[in-house]
């Protein structure tokens, strides 16, 4: 089958269709053959059609943004764990940095790599840093301990966790990219790095996200797209496929950043045994918003769903190691390759390098080679390596070629020549990172999905969504190579690449030799034009840490952004979802410069206080009424009680979400004194919702006719639902709902 005509758009189809079945109507009818006139009716038509699709498009892009009010934004519950916190200094004062901010790690036998430092921020936050020795740059000891991540954590001014909440979380080694590699990041078909960032700017550093918003990110990706297809690609391949380039690039150069801020914030709780600066609700939170980035909606998974994904990505990554282990291992041994798994700090394999003993090159197999899995060619067959001249190691083995120190009795030292590197973290296969005999082997394998992608989508404008027949080819394609383990048009190597760039940082037991001829070759790998080498990385987290520092000093800085932060937090409690929708459309199409914030008010602390308190309580209870668990034995019951109490203390402005699951612990649960307790918290709630839920609860045929008469007294102290002409409106400024 010829694709010639879907080289075309399928918006030029449409026109052309049309206007084809217009002309044979009116040739039929009128026999009307004038050429000019069908031309002049076609190009009538196309501006018509044209004109409808756009019309189509724009009133998409509004129910969109009409929806997106309805998304919640839920606050994380996080668990309850004493932490000590030093005191806010007040606005204008430099924070004060000491040598007693700099914890050591906690866990006995860890190696002194991480560092951990809290810097006090005016108006009740802390700035929680995360420092690690980098043993593998070429710096002075002085140097090798550099900063790398940051997470912004709002305390309210308080030592209670039950009202913090994280916000910004900024990669140090994350910055803005010069103008010169963004016009490059801009050039299509560039799969190439092209230098570093020269000067680093003063102003604080980008933060990667904010856990606060999450679903900013889902809307503003809806936004982007939408100008882009309505907007940018009419103009032309040209602007279509630069754009489309630019936009590409900044996002895996993102995505890079916070890949390297998960395996750094993971190594620090596991070499502190999950006792580090972040409680595990917290973790699970930061892990999981940060990897979601990745998917198109992640931005509206549900705070209750985080610890669930954040345990099946961690058994999911393991999994995929052991699985990746133990292929690669199988075949180095077929193919009498030697094994060697380079670890993290933490003792986790990520990578895995492939030796060939000089020795064995010229033993012949009794099979041939096969390169399945490995995806290089057969070593011995490589007349290169006779007279290799690249990096080699002697190594001692016994006569049962064990590997040995060189002290050992009847130690024979072997010549071993390094002939791949690959990635485990990746599904389906080991991923090809580094040939040693040839460079573009593994670069090329991960050109072949970006080229391919924008090769379709920006030159041939064919998507698997309009293009049936490239929606068959593309599927079998993807089934054939990911079946036999071919990698050409696999998962991106993003993360791998990323974690090998850590593990190259922080792990000194490479020989510097060998450290850096990976390092070279790792870099011609790159594809974004906007990465920075490793020790460029390392210079930009230390000047973009300072110039935080400074931000957070200042009166104007860090303190008054925590500030507008909460007023924007204040509006879901003083507005109506109609108004709020008219914020967010006004947020999008202001490319987000328009955030609506409420007036600055002598009681916004304690307000948010109560807000996010309660919102702790019902993600608590939440997660209580939703476990597969029986209640009475998997949960503390008092804290269940203690939440219960603190929803009915504060009923007048508790959520269905809290009602919903009051009732089902209330099914669930056997002790008495915690049903009581629900049926207490329901009562106290005092809306139409709690009084149906007592009401179904009641209705249980199987429940105690005490506990019946019970709930029936609990419904007479509620007072009955208003009439249906009852308006509802929130007072302006509190927060609280009053009747009309």
């Amino acid at each position: 089958m010829s694709f010639a005509p879907r080289v075309v758009g399928p918006l030029k189809a449409l026109y052309f269709r049309t206007a084809s079945r217009y002309e044979v109507q009116q040739n039929h009818i009128m026999g009307l053959h004038s050429i000019n006139s069908g031309n002049l009716i076609c190009r009538h038509l196309c501006l018509s059609a044209c004109d409808s699709l756009r019309h189509i498009a724009c009133l998409l892009l509004a129910l969109a943004v009409t929806l997106s009010v309805f998304a919640p934004n839920f606050v994380a519950a996080q668990n309850p764990q004493p932490i000590e916190r030093a005191e806010a200094p007040s606005a204008g004062e430099t924070p004060a940095v000491s040598e007693k901010s700099i914890a050591e790690p906690e866990a006995a036998g860890v190696p002194n790599v991480f560092r951990l430092e809290r810097v006090p921020v005016a108006g009740g936050a802390e700035l929680v840093t995360v420092f690690a020795k980098l043993g593998g740059l070429e710096t002075s000891q002085d140097k090798k301990l550099v900063p790398l991540v940051t997470v912004l954590r709002d305390t309210l001014g308080d030592a209670s966790l039950e009202n913090d909440r994280l916000r910004y979380v900024w990669p140090l080694t994350y910055t803005r990219p010069s103008l010169k590699q963004r016009v490059l990041g801009a050039i299509p078909f560039l799969y190439t790095r092209m230098g570093n960032k020269g000067t680093i700017s003063e102003k604080s550093p980008p933060p990667a996200m904010d856990l606060a918003a999450p679903e900013s990110d889902v809307w503003n990706n809806i936004f982007w797209t939408a100008l882009q297809n309505i907007l940018l690609d009419p103009y032309g391949m040209p602007i279509k496929a630069s754009t489309r380039s630019y936009r590409r690039n900044i996002s895996d150069y993102r995505k890079t950043h916070i890949i390297r801020a998960l395996s750094v914030l993971s190594l620090y709780q596991t070499l502190n045994g999950g006792q580090g600066a972040f409680s595990p609700s917290e973790m699970a939170e930061i892990h999981s918003r940060l990897s979601l980035t990745d998917k198109a909606f992640g931005g509206f998974v549900d705070d209750l769903n985080l610890e669930h994904y954040y345990e099946k990505t961690t058994s999911q990554q393991k999994d995929d190691r052991g699985h990746n282990w133990e292929l690669l291992r199988q075949r180095a041994e077929a193919e009498s390759l030697y094994f060697e798994p380079l670890r993290m700090p933490d003792g986790s394999t990520t990578h895995a390098l492939l030796w060939i003993a000089r020795r064995d090159l010229e033993k012949p197999l009794n099979h041939p080679f096969s390169g399945r899995f490995l995806n290089i060619s057969d070593p011995r067959s490589d007349k290169r390596l006779l007279n290799w001249k690249g990096y080699v190691e002697t190594r001692y083995f016994d006569k049962d070629s064990r590997p040995v120190t060189a002290a050992t009795t009847d130690a024979e030292p072997v010549e071993m020549i390094p002939i791949a590197l690959y990635g485990l973290d990746t599904p389906k296969i080991p991923m090809l990172l580094i040939d040693f005999r040839d460079n573009l082997n593994p670069k090329k394998r991960e050109m072949s999905r970006r080229v391919l992608q924008d090769i379709t989508r920006n030159i041939l404008s064919v998507s698997r969504f309009g293009n049936l027949p490239y929606l068959l080819g593309r599927t079998v394609f993807d089934f054939v190579t990911g079946r036999r383990g071919i990698d050409v048009n696999q998962p991106s190597r993003l993360q791998t690449y990323s974690q090998l760039k850590l593990l190259l940082a922080l792990n000194d037991s490479l020989e510097p030799e060998l450290r850096n001829e990976i390092t070279q070759r790792l870099e011609k790998v790159s594809l974004n034009p906007l990465e920075n080498d490793l020790d460029v990385e390392a210079r930009v987290a230390r000047q973009q840490y300072e110039a935080l520092l400074s931000y957070a000093s200042r009166a104007d800085g860090l303190a008054a952004k925590l500030e507008r932060d909460r007023r924007a937090e204040m509006v879901p409690l003083a507005h109506s979802r109609v108004e709020q929708m008219f914020f967010r459309v006004a947020n999008i199409l202001s490319f987000g410069k328009y955030v609506h914030r409420e007036d600055a008010a002598p009681d916004t602390e304690a307000r948010l206080d109560v807000a996010r308190r309660l919102a702790y309580h019902t993600n608590f209870l939440r997660q209580v009424a939703k476990s597969n668990f029986q209640i009475d034995v998997a949960w503390n019951l008092d804290e269940v009680r203690r939440s219960l109490s603190y929803i009915g203390d504060h009923g007048s402005v508790a959520g269905s979400e809290a009602i919903v699951a009051a009732g089902r612990i209330f099914s669930r649960t056997h002790d008495e004194d915690t049903r009581r307790a629900c049926l207490e918290s329901l009562s106290r709630i005092a809306t139409p919702k709690a009084r149906n839920e007592l009401l179904r609860i009641s209705q249980n045929k199987e429940l105690d006719p005490s506990w019946r008469d019970t709930i029936n007294t609990y419904i007479s102290q509620i007072n009955p639902p208003q009439p249906p002409g009852t308006a509802v409106t929130p007072k302006q400024g509190t927060g609280q709902f009053a009747q009309q």
